[in-house]
């Protein structure tokens, strides 16, 4: 007899199986290439290289996936993780999903929204490239006319702007201590910029997390 499973549980097995074979892909396509022209890397030099950059990518890999999934719901994770650029297109996408229909993703509802949102914005981000690849070359010299170069620059604050104050507005005395903090963090520190906006964000989620907490037992919250 046929176990049901839940639908949770069925995106966690789904989802453990295409990250796992997403890796798989990945690692298969260096590997195959170095097979088909003999050009091995110096294994050396490649475990130097990541003995001083992996232990980094670990502690943002845990930090990343402490701080998406109550955001995303495990479905959204899963399909996030895989097709990636999630803090500057999943999670906006995501989270304005949630807020339009009043769900969290921690509900059933929710997990479905989110999962939803995450796989349209992947297919439209998809749909885009294929369209930009065919028409780059007939397109060039309007993208790059310097009128529209203000334009594209602004399209990242602009998208996080606008759900900057939707959010902010929700408790503006739990947004002031994360807002002062990556103002100052920007500012006075030359060495984060936008590379580093990856990073950037569990730490601000983290750090609002904290600042919460202090808050709620003062009664401010």
């Amino acid at each position: 007899m046929k176990k049901n499973i839940s639908y949770i549980d069925s995106v966690h097995r789904d989802g453990t199986i295409w990250n796992i074979s997403v890796m798989l892909l990945l690692l298969a396509f260096p590997l195959t290439v170095a097979g088909i022209f003999g050009a091995a890397p110096d294994w050396g030099a490649l475990a130097m290289g990541l003995l001083a950059t992996a232990p980094m990518y670990w502690a943002v890999g845990v930090i990343e996936t402490i701080t998406f999934v109550p955001m995303l719901g495990a479905g959204g994770s899963y399909l996030s993780f895989v097709t990636g650029n999630i803090s500057n297109l999943k999670l906006p996408c995501a989270l304005n999903a949630l807020e339009q229909n009043g769900v969290s993703a921690s509900s059933e509802e929710g997990e479905v929204i989110s999962t939803i949102a995450i796989a349209t914005s992947s297919i439209v981000t998809t749909v885009i490239i294929i369209i930009g690849v065919i028409c780059i070359v007939p397109l060039t010299p309007i993208l790059e006319a310097p009128v529209l170069e203000p334009a594209f620059a602004q399209m990242l604050p602009a998208l996080f702007g606008g759900l900057g104050v939707a959010f902010v507005s929700k408790n503006w005395k739990l947004a002031i201590a994360p807002v002062i903090l990556m103002l100052i963090l920007f500012i006075f520190v030359p060495a984060l910029n936008a590379g580093t906006v990856g990073i950037m964000v569990p730490v601000s989620v983290l750090f609002t997390i904290a600042v919460a907490r202090v808050l709620y037992k003062k009664g401010v919250l």
